[in-house]
């Protein structure tokens, strides 16, 4: 028989999307309500979205418990390529060079993935190797100059926002908002189901329902208020399908499970009959190719290919990985709390930007975000500060007294 639940805050699970609200109401009261006004809640979305796709490939690889620094040198690599590719009287097709720029980053993967995987090389020295080689392999390619402009065509990707149906102003965004809408109702009635089916405990009805008209009225307010500008950008799209596909492989699938269990214990995984070579080496070649596609969307976003570009992208992707809830050890962390703490990260970035912070600052708050949010996994994972083990420690001392 399955047991009812009243509503309580879990502050593990939902520790960051608190810290998120936190963090937005505070700048979107410094900032004068600039913060969430439809123009730069678009501008953000787009300025942050190869940050994201990186936070998204990145997770894995953490999960399993490595790490990869030459994402940021891959999208420059990337970019130097289209660049190439694309730009002068000899540019080939655009979609073209999409494909080839997504085959390179599939080859640099499988690269990173062979000598770590297979060579037993660590994943920080390999890809910190990466990391050199392919910044060099850049500036050879570009000759240390800015290439540019590229065709309307590969900017889209980057710079669209999704088209109105028949000229209706508004009208696909509504659209989109309702069948989400429909989509969240049928999946969260579906798993209270299964739950129930299960015996599982589950929220009492009430609760369950203002959940339900709580996410409603914000996936409404959402749509309504990209309507006041564009509409959604094409890459919301595009970071919403890669985010419901990765955590649906993560979390439903034989691949998934089998990375999280490499992450939590290699030797036993390993023992227990999974082929941890390969799953490793998967992590990392599906790296590459979201590093890649990170590579052509910035690329495309800032309309040029820059020896420059792409510095500091791998740190921020691993940061909104660890702000997200990943654990720095492995086995621990989702899609959505990367997506979360790339969020933060851009959210900070954008606010501190508006209200006039200067780059050094901007730098040492972010990185005392990160170390906060690393703190807070660790004590939530650790024993000692259980609320259980904290009154089993009171009534210890009074009984002593």
């Amino acid at each position: 028989m399955n047991s009812k639940k009243t509503f309580h805050l879990d502050l593990k699970k939902y520790g960051m999307i608190i810290a998120l609200v936190v963090i937005t109401v505070l700048f979107q009261v410094l900032t004068g309500g600039v913060l969430l006004a439809p123009m730069n809640i678009s501008k953000l979305l787009m300025q942050n979205g190869y940050i994201l796709i990186l936070a998204i490939g990145m997770l894995p690889v953490i999960l399993t418990g490595d790490i990869d620094l030459s994402v940021g040198s891959v999208v420059a690599l990337v970019g130097a390529v289209t660049g190439k590719l694309l730009i002068g009287a000899n540019a080939m097709p655009v979609s073209l060079g999409i494909v080839i720029a997504l085959c390179i980053g599939l080859g640099i993967g499988a690269w990173h993935g062979f000598w770590i995987a297979y060579v037993k090389i660590p994943a920080f020295i390999a890809t910190l190797a990466g990391m050199l080689l392919f910044r060099g392999l850049t500036l050879v390619l570009t000759a240390g100059k800015t290439l540019g402009p590229y065709p309307d065509s590969y900017q889209y990707i980057a710079q669209a926002y999704v088209p109105d149906i028949a000229g209706v102003k508004g009208s696909t965004t509504i659209l989109l908002g309702a069948l989400l809408i429909i989509a969240y109702l049928f999946l969260s009635i579906r798993r209270r189901q299964q739950e129930r089916a299960y015996g599982f405990e589950i929220s009492t009805f009430p609760v369950f329902c203002a959940k339900a008209v709580f996410m409603i009225g914000l996936i409404g307010f959402a749509a309504y208020w990209f309507t006041r500008f564009k509409g959604i950008p094409l890459i919301l799209i595009i970071l919403g399908v890669l985010t419901a596909v990765y955590s649906f492989i993560t979390q439903k699938t034989v691949i998934g499970r089998h990375v999280y269990a490499l992450g939590g214990n290699e030797r036993a995984t390993e023992l227990s009959g999974v082929k941890t070579r390969r799953v490793k080496f998967l992590t990392f070649v599906n790296m590459g190719i979201f590093a890649a596609f990170a590579g052509v969307i910035y690329s495309a976003r800032i309309n040029c290919a820059n020896p420059t570009a792409g510095d500091g992208f791998e740190l921020d992707a691993i940061a909104a990985c660890y702000i997200g809830g990943a654990s720095a050890s492995g086995g621990a962390g989702k899609v959505t709390g990367a997506i979360i703490g790339g969020l933060v990260m851009g959210i900070l970035n954008n606010g501190m930007s508006i209200i006039g912070v200067g780059t050094d600052w901007q730098k040492a708050i972010k990185g005392l975000v990160l170390l906060a949010a690393v703190v807070f996994d660790v004590l939530n994972q650790s024993l000692l500060f259980t609320p259980q083990l904290f009154r089993e420690a009171c009534c210890w001392s009074r009984s002593e007294q």
